[in-house]
């Protein structure tokens, strides 16, 4: 099938090859020049056959709105706009009953993959009625990993961003731990070698994950971190997960107690932050801070 993606970075941009790879036609547009394939979104709805299926894939808030905005004037009814960014749920309810009231259909995707998505496969929580999913169906199945899992269609609109929010929750508290217990490894005298302690984790214990083979790739690189600052962004699902929790009178000690550590690292130079910080960079490509 023919798909529309805007917004061609470090995601983006893998996930058009995967998309391609798996024979399906995509017509890609970016601000940058050099890797767009159209010079304007108008001219991208253009290329595109109807009923078109147009993903977008540039960051939460003021940008995601703006291309929505614009899309929703270029599209006709039938067509469908899928929101594969960090959105909050909110907007997509918005978006959902702006685009609806001119017949457009609107889907949300969570995303999960980060870099590593073009070889590994990517995973999808999405949110909307049947019909839009299933108009979008064949683009899932080329970006989820191979096998039985990797897709889920979570429930209605906001369904996808939601429960994409909550994962990232859970990703806030798992590499804290592994922060944590990092820090104090390497505090101690008596262990003399904290990578190869990480790399035998790896197999046969019940904390064995991909974060943690992010861990080890890390410190194979930089055994001590020492060329990192002890600094780690926040990129809003964390907040929006607390809020959340609050908003619904559940318990969430150990992830809110990781987003408040992420502050916390703005103030000093933290260890821990350093392990954060690598294993975000390892995952995600996120910028790190170096000494």
């Amino acid at each position: 099938m023919q798909l529309g993606l805007i917004g061609l970075g470090k995601m983006g941009g893998n996930m058009r090859e995967r998309i391609r790879r798996a024979g399906h036609t995509v017509i890609g547009y970016d601000r940058n020049p050099d890797v767009t394939d159209v010079k304007s979104l108008a001219e991208l709805v253009d290329k595109l056959e109807a009923p078109r299926t147009v993903w977008v894939m540039v960051p939460a808030g003021a940008a995601t709105q703006s291309v929505v905005d614009e899309l929703g004037d270029l599209l006709q009814p039938g067509d469908v706009i899928v929101d594969g960014g960090n959105s909050r749920w909110t907007d997509d309810e918005k978006h959902a009953e702006e685009l609806g009231a001119k017949g457009i259909g609107f889907v949300d995707a969570g995303v999960s993959g980060g870099v590593w998505g073009l070889k590994n496969g990517y995973a999808l929580m999405v949110g909307g009625d049947d019909e839009n999913i299933a108009k979008v169906q064949p683009i899932f199945d080329a970006l989820k990993p191979e096998g039985e899992f990797g897709f889920v269609h979570a429930g209605k609109v906001g369904a996808g961003h939601f429960s994409k929010m909550v994962h990232n929750g859970i990703e806030y508290a798992m590499m804290q731990a592994y922060a944590e217990g990092w820090e104090l490894l390497e505090k101690v005298d008596s262990v003399t070698d904290v990578r190869e302690v990480f790399r035998s984790w790896q197999e046969g214990t019940v904390i064995r994950s991909w974060l943690l083979d992010l861990a080890v790739n890390a410190l194979d690189g930089d055994e001590h971190l020492d060329k990192l600052k002890g600094y780690a962004e926040d990129s809003g699902e964390g907040r929006w997960t607390v809020e959340a929790a609050i908003d619904n009178a559940v318990p969430l000690p150990a992830i809110t107690a990781s987003l408040f550590a992420r502050f916390a690292s703005r103030q000093d130079d933290s260890p821990q932050m350093k392990m954060v910080a690598a294993l975000r960079n390892q995952f995600g490509g996120h910028a790190v801070e170096s000494k």
